[in-house]
């Protein structure tokens, strides 16, 4: 494997792996950072099922895979190893992996966010089969099923708020006493009445059974902080409503990044603070996280980082 590259990719989900095929397409023959567990959050999700152009439905692995066959098929290389450290202060510039040093004229960021999970052994187990942490994405598997969201901020209330199209009841679990939502959005939550709220209240542990294979959420043990109290929930589902944490500590001094760890972008683009550097997917979009916008800025990525590297030729 040469150790000077065109273009460098670090991340492997639908933002790299695109930002990977269009490189490639383009010549740039990029060399892809997939990291030891390849495929972004879509690996951990089972029916991806509003992705354009699968009608029927695919498995977010198998979806991965086609990316990445895809991108291959026009010489882009991967490698599944972990990027251990970059500098961006001199072109040409450096990523570290392993004990290898790897340098770019121009470098992509990929690397997604991590949903903020409870830590529990049986949020592990369930995952995927009835708790989430993307209302969006599996919001119509429960149609007209009892879920559980858990949280108190923004993040909770828009997930709550989309779940009631399709669930029966939407209960809210939060381990205070008030919300930190805006005001806004907890009125419209409070006057919504599929919604109801469970306060000073946390998760001991997620419920669920396996049958012929297949498991299932059935509700949760929650513990009343100030009273120490147990009880059981009914619910077909949990949605995690904490939050997310873009996967950006490796990036840490030096580019931008905005007061919650996402990498700042010049609008309209997938340009960083630092010229050659662009970033693509979650890692610097707060808002959408959907697998299909951030496949969209990979193209965009791809796209700036051909023109840019033109540009200095």
């Amino acid at each position: 494997m040469k150790k000077k590259h065109k273009l460098i990719i670090i991340g492997s989900g639908p933002a790299g792996l695109t930002a990977a095929l269009y490189s490639a397409r383009a010549g740039l023959n990029p060399l892809v950072f997939e990291g030891i567990q390849p495929g972004g959050q879509l690996t951990i999700t089972t029916d991806v099922e509003n992705y354009p152009g699968f009608p029927e439905g695919i498995m977010g692995p198998e979806l991965m895979d086609l990316f990445r066959k895809q991108a291959v098929r026009f010489d882009a290389k991967t490698l599944f190893q972990d990027v251990s450290g970059v500098d961006f202060s001199v072109r040409p510039f450096t990523v570290r992996s392993n004990d290898d040093v790897y340098r770019a004229e121009a470098v992509i960021i990929a690397t997604g966010a991590s949903a903020k999970w409870l830590g529990l052994p049986s949020e592990q187990e369930f995952m995927g089969h009835g708790v989430s942490a993307c209302a969006t994405c599996d919001g119509f598997f429960f149609k007209g099923v009892e879920v559980i969201v858990v949280g108190g901020g923004d993040t909770a209330m828009e997930e709550a708020g989309f779940l009631t199209k399709f669930a029966s009841k939407v209960t809210i679990v939060h381990r205070r006493d008030s919300f930190r939502a805006s005001k806004i959005m907890q009125d419209r939550m409070e006057k919504n009445p599929k919604i109801s709220f469970l306060f000073d209240s946390v998760i001991e542990e997620i419920l669920g059974t396996e049958e012929n294979g297949k498991k299932s959420v059935t509700g949760v043990r929650v513990r009343n902080v100030k009273t120490d109290e147990l009880s059981e929930v009914k619910a077909g589902g949990v949605f995690m409503g904490i939050g997310h944490r873009p996967n950006t500590q490796l990036f840490e001094g030096q580019i931008e990044l905005d007061p919650t760890g996402y990498i700042t972008v010049t609008p309209g683009t997938t340009q960083t603070s630092i010229g050659g550097i662009f970033a693509a997917g979650d890692v610097a979009d707060a808002h959408y996280r959907q697998a299909v916008t951030a496949a969209g800025t990979g193209c965009m990525a791809a796209i700036d980082a051909e023109r840019y590297l033109e540009s200095v030729a």
